[in-house]
């Protein structure tokens, strides 16, 4: 479909457009030489600030999420 998945850049602008993921955490484009040894990037919004976090990719939380960008 085109959707790609936010990077950690993006993810910080989207936040000064509005307030998202602020009880709810989304993934964020990771690296390559992280994900080959397993591990993802994920954000959130608190205390107005955007913090990011590593985790391993296989992870599950249920509010936990992808945020996209789609480029026209």
């Amino acid at each position: 479909m085109g959707i790609e998945i936010l990077m950690e850049e993006e993810y910080r602008y989207l936040q000064t457009l509005g307030n998202f993921d602020t009880k709810t955490s989304s993934w964020l484009k990771t690296e390559e030489n992280i994900r080959k040894l397993g591990g993802g990037v994920f954000a959130d919004f608190r205390y107005d600030t955007v913090f990011v976090y590593h985790n391993g990719a296989e992870s599950y939380y249920a509010s936990r999420g992808f945020r996209g960008v789609l480029r026209v």
